[in-house]
């Protein structure tokens, strides 16, 4: 599936956006477009709420994804990404970061 794709099924709900949104989760190093998408498909309040574990969502799941890519554009928008949460899920996603700031957050996957 292409980028476009796998996008639509995240939005749709569909029971397997989880992979579809870790598949473009995987494309990020390599891909602005995924990059891009991720972003953006991390606002969407239905990944906000869906709990992987304890208080890690599927949108954080995407910008942690989005900060270890170490792309600049990758970063960039996962600090967008971040910063369009509010003052108390920034605050939680930090504190489980380990992290003062978004920007020092350099996360490993894999």
């Amino acid at each position: 599936m292409d980028n476009a794709e796998l996008a639509r099924l995240v939005e749709a709900e569909h029971p397997y956006r989880g992979k579809a949104l870790f598949e473009l989760s995987d494309r990020i190093a390599a891909d602005d477009d995924a990059a891009t998408k991720v972003a953006m498909l991390s606002r969407l309040t239905s990944l906000r709420t869906a709990r992987l574990f304890d208080r890690v969502s599927l949108a954080w799941s995407a910008i942690i994804a989005l900060l270890a890519a170490e792309t600049p554009h990758s970063r960039s928008s996962a600090y967008e990404a971040f910063y369009a949460l509010g003052p108390e899920e920034q605050k939680d996603m930090l504190d489980y970061l380990e992290v003062p700031v978004i920007e020092d957050a350099h996360p490993r996957i894999g």
